[in-house]
């Protein structure tokens, strides 16, 4: 597959059913001030480059927890030594670009590389991702949190401790949402890395069909995938991707505000398109594809853009 030089925009949905899809550091579900549940982009992003590099071994992925002997996570200079089995204090501008973009998180999302010690801090280097990933908040129209006791099979040792408290366990507590479906909006504009592929001279830097494919496919498939005890319910629910004619110079806005999500027969959960088929039908000149994945056992779609080719998830 060759390079990618298209724009596309596109929406993720998360469904959440008695899960934690990104919690706050106090271990909530996330909220604005108003009370509405939502997500980081910083959450979608994790579960595509998780997706990647477990399903994909031989995809680098950069930017991703990783520990030393030691069991202590890498600096970044340490992770680009042993990630890129080099040194940022011998490699120039133009050889640690080459190496960031070597790796597929990096050519989605991009980079803020900025070392520090070992000969590193005048390498700082920013690249700007093609791939932009909103928050994504939850359309749902309730957001009910709740929280729940769980018992530690062991006790925490203090020197404090009572009689009675030496024979008790620790207590904790985690909490969820009831249901959720957070819309995440995305924008894919692979002119953003054109300028760092002309410093790597390498053809191989840039975005590619390929790429775009396999950004899909962890899109869609990224969420259900990552199956912890907290995010245990949180699933892929639908993607919806719009590509643009090569010359095209539309921008298209946030399709978040435009779905609406009720309850439909036999427990459906029916997502309404409306405004987002009025939207398109007005640019369909310059609309090269549309394509939406989704489980029809589990969703339902109403007003499904003209032209929209119908995947599963």
């Amino acid at each position: 597959m060759g390079k990618f030089i298209k724009r596309a925009y596109g929406f993720v949905v998360i469904k959440s059913i008695n899960s934690n899809y990104n919690a706050d550091f106090t271990g909530q579900p996330r909220t604005l001030p108003d009370g509405t549940v939502y997500a980081t982009d910083k959450a979608l992003k994790f579960t595509v480059r998780h997706y990647i590099k477990n399903e994909y071994p031989d995809k680098k992925v950069f930017f991703y927890k990783r520990l030393n002997e030691n069991q202590n996570p890498f600096t970044l200079v340490e992770a680009y030594n042993n990630f890129f089995n080099t040194s940022v204090k011998d490699d120039d501008k133009k050889t640690i670009v080459k190496n960031l973009l070597s790796a597929i998180d990096v050519r989605f999302f991009g980079a803020t590389f900025a070392p520090k010690g070992a000969g590193a801090d005048d390498k700082n280097i920013s690249i700007h991702g093609p791939v932009q990933i909103n928050h994504g908040v939850n359309i749902w129209r309730e957001g009910n949190i709740y929280s729940e006791q769980i018992m530690s099979p062991f006790r925490n040792p203090s020197e404090s401790e009572k009689s009675e408290e030496k024979s008790a366990s620790t207590l904790g507590r985690q909490s969820k949402l009831q249901e959720g479906h957070y819309v995440h909006h995305f924008s894919i504009n692979p002119k953003n890395i054109d300028e760092m592929v002309k410093i790597t001279e390498d053809e191989e830097s840039a975005l590619s069909e390929e790429d775009i494919a396999l950004l899909k496919e962890a899109l869609r498939k990224g969420a259900t995938y990552y199956d912890s005890a907290a995010k245990s319910g949180t699933e892929n629910e639908i993607l919806f991707y719009v590509e643009l004619k090569e010359k095209s110079k539309l921008v298209l806005p946030n399709f978040t505000d435009m779905i609406k999500v009720s309850e439909g027969e036999d427990k459906k959960r029916v997502f309404d398109l409306e405004k987002v088929k009025e939207l398109l039908r007005t640019y369909k000149d310059e609309i090269e594809k549309i394509e939406i994945y989704y489980n029809k056992r589990l969703v339902e779609i109403k007003n499904l853009p003209e032209g929209c080719k119908e995947y599963d998830i």
